[in-house]
């Protein structure tokens, strides 16, 4: 437990190493990291998975969020772990969180991993339909699954390992946060090297932000592009993204798999 001025967050920790934060997609806890975290503790690091507010443990403040408060809250773990600057990982909403706290915080911010990374290109008008669908309770449960399969897996893949695990109240305040920010502040990452994995398939985040991406701040990100994911990515390609992702987490800290195997 991490305590804060505005109450505690639940941080699942795991490894020795060098610090990686994950943070996870709109509406969603730490638990979509738990196979990917263990990959890559594994490979020599120290993982940290904040709960977010509303989540586990992690106290809702009464506060108006904003991307610089849950930017606030990334900060305080990675001071309270001690063992920073880190490398955070922000899975699609995370990754608008991660860029903001390497704005806000740059001395804390090693790097950051951009997982199906969003936010400039406005998502179609089926997207935003499927995205209510998912998040109102409701909706039976084969229209909500219907939903998520479209919105977040590609075509093929399996939507029912994220059948469960939505946070309807989580979802409405990190949109607020969303509207009451606005994307010149967060969007460039402050001055931190990125990386922003694409899937190819991602029909939210969709691959042209990650080009706009490339186009603003260019050598300082890398973009590489996960063929057959769509915006879930993490249950849809798990051993082609801890292979980009380790191998990039090496080269940033100076490591050889001979150092970390």
């Amino acid at each position: 437990m991490v305590l804060t001025e505005n109450g505690p967050i639940e941080v699942h920790v795991q490894g020795e190493g060098p610090l990686v934060v994950m943070l996870p997609s709109l509406g969603r806890g730490a638990a979509d990291f738990d196979r990917w975290a263990a990959d890559v503790a594994a490979a020599g690091y120290r993982v940290a998975c904040p709960e977010p507010r509303g989540v586990g443990a992690s106290a809702v403040p009464d506060r108006e969020e904003t991307l610089a408060t849950l930017a606030d809250d990334v900060a305080a773990v990675i001071t309270e772990l001690g063992n920073g600057p880190a490398l955070i990982v922000g899975h699609a909403y995370g990754n608008r969180i991660a860029r903001m706290t390497a704005t806000n915080h740059p001395e804390l911010v090693e790097g950051l991993v951009l997982l199906a990374c969003g936010g400039f290109i406005p998502v179609s008008d089926e997207m935003a339909v499927a995205m209510r669908t998912i998040f109102d309770p409701r909706n039976p449960p084969e229209a909500r699954l219907d939903a998520v399969g479209r919105a977040f897996f590609a075509p093929g893949n399996d939507a029912r390992v994220w059948a469960d695990g939505w946070f309807g109240k989580l979802a409405r305040s990190q949109e607020q946060a969303t509207v009451s920010t606005p994307v010149g502040d967060w969007w460039a990452g402050g001055t931190a090297p990125m990386l922003a994995v694409q899937p190819a398939d991602d029909r939210l985040a969709v691959p042209a932000n990650a080009d706009a991406l490339a186009e603003a701040v260019g050598d300082r990100v890398e973009v590489v592009v996960i063929p057959d994911a769509g915006h879930a990515l993490l249950p849809e390609q798990p051993e082609a993204l801890a292979e980009t992702v380790i191998g990039w987490l090496n080269r940033r800290f100076g490591r050889s798999p001979l150092e970390v195997g």
